[in-house]
């Protein structure tokens, strides 16, 4: 359903079905680049990368982001007002959670971390958000809650050396599914879990503001 000159990829639903998220460099093909935007895209084309929404027959593109560095892996909230993402800052070197209207404004950055924060994604009751990070240690990523404002620190989910990345949740919310290399052969698997909402709201209302 996309024919476009360039990379697109890790597109997602809405929760009607009605449209599809998307990321894509495509604009670094359909206009001439500078020299220094020529240099930037030879060196990393995913510098040019964007977010985009288009009905989920192809039709009607827009783009809802413009921002150097790679804005990628997006998701709708559950109910289609917002959109959350994580967006790597020009160099490459970290990223960060971000949120924002389905129509591309208010844009609001939810972590701080100075590290690599990705894989954002909704709990089903729209209240928080679950996302990888490797805020403490380069190669050790957990994952987080953070609520869907960043008024409050992100409270850590879990606690095992290694990737724990990837995170999802039931359309019920009462489960957890993610990707991890806590396995003995340090081999990455699905792990899934049991989720408790009442907590998870308790613990992010108990933590410090942000």
């Amino acid at each position: 359903i996309s024919n476009a000159d360039g990379y697109d990829a890790e597109g997602s639903y809405s929760a009607d079905g009605s449209e599809i998220l998307f990321a894509s460099n495509r604009e670094a093909y359909s206009r001439t680049l500078s020299l220094a935007e020529q240099a930037l895209f030879e060196d990393d084309s995913s510098y040019f990368m964007d977010l985009y929404v288009m009905d989920a027959d192809g039709g009607n593109v827009r783009q809802l982001t413009r921002s150097p560095g790679y804005d990628g892996g997006p998701f709708f909230s559950p109910d289609g007002s917002k959109i959350t993402w994580r967006r790597f800052n020009p160099d490459g070197n970290s990223a960060e959670i971000w949120t924002m209207d389905a129509d591309g404004s208010n844009q609001r950055q939810l972590t701080a971390d100075a590290m690599v924060a990705w894989a954002p994604y909704y709990h089903p009751s729209g209240e928080y958000l679950i996302y990888s990070s490797n805020q403490l240690g380069h190669a050790n990523f957990e994952l987080f809650l953070i609520d869907t404002q960043g008024a409050h620190a992100p409270v850590r989910v879990t606690n095992t050396d290694g990737t724990d990345i990837l995170p999802v949740f039931s359309p019920s919310g009462d489960q957890l599914a993610w990707s991890t290399t806590r396995t003995p052969d340090g081999t990455s698997q699905l792990h899934i879990a049991d989720w408790n909402h009442a907590r998870a709201l308790e613990l992010l209302a108990n933590s410090s503001a942000h």
